[in-house]
């Protein structure tokens, strides 16, 4: 197995399954545990001082998001990046990050803009020098504007959604320059505090827009961690490939 257990931590005092599903898909998301990457329950286990079940259970979650092969009699691996699954991820995140944009620019709240400065001022503090915490200061800030709407759950169930998009963007942050992003969540609070709402809704598209651009460059360096198939026929929509009528 890849990587190491040693700053992993599990609190007895709570169950214990929840805890490595969490651990194990940061790990995965992080490419700390690449494409291919077998991943052993009796190692885990051993690793973590815990029987198997909590590390089986952990794996099942993991195969439902689809993060995880489980291979009969083979093993488990970690899945390769489906770029359909990153693809519907955008365009989901672009649908709701949009209108929450132009809400919160229609009612503009000081203290929003105060705490948004502040996350700016860290991720500038931060900036390309490490990626890891940068990309941790993004997810809050894109975080702190669901919740400002009124939209915590729905950051929750796009959180689960768009899994294959953070492996990318994990990636991607070693490559991409961090100063645009940041230039655009600029823009984006520039737009809210003055109560611009069609700006606000204009710069989020365009920052959700911009894996479009560079997801293709990191497909070509590092094709082997993308899955080379398609959608699976069972996605295809029943309709498609049917004569029109008449």
């Amino acid at each position: 197995m890849a990587s190491s257990t040693a700053e992993w931590t599990i609190d007895r005092g709570l169950p214990v399954g929840p805890q490595l599903y969490r651990v194990l898909r940061e790990r995965i998301i992080r490419n700390d545990f690449p494409p291919g990457t077998r991943l052993s329950e009796a190692e885990l286990a051993l690793a973590f001082s815990v029987s198997r079940q909590p590390v089986r259970e952990a794996f099942i979650k993991l195969a439902e998001e689809k993060l995880l092969e489980i291979r009969p009699q083979r093993g488990s691996f970690v899945r390769r990046i489906s770029r359909a699954a990153v693809m519907d991820a955008r365009f989901m995140r672009e649908a709701v990050e949009a209108d929450v944009a132009k809400l919160l620019a229609q009612s503009s709240d000081r203290a929003l803009v105060v705490e948004l400065r502040r996350q700016l001022t860290e991720q500038r503090a931060v900036g390309q020098d490490n990626p890891l915490r940068f990309c941790q200061l993004d997810e809050r800030f894109h975080q702190t504007l669901m919740e400002a709407c009124g939209k915590a759950h729905a950051w929750r169930v796009l959180e689960t959604l768009k899994a294959q998009m953070d492996r990318v963007r994990f990636l991607s942050f070693m490559v991409f320059p961090m100063e645009k992003l940041i230039t655009q969540h600029t823009a984006l609070v520039d737009a809210i505090e003055v109560g611009d709402p069609l700006a606000a809704e204009a710069v989020i598209r365009g920052h959700l827009r911009e894996i479009l651009e560079y997801l293709p460059k990191i497909e070509r360096e590092m094709p082997e961690s993308f899955d080379d198939e398609d959608r699976s026929e069972e996605e295809v929509p029943p309709w498609k490939g049917r004569p029109l009528p008449g």
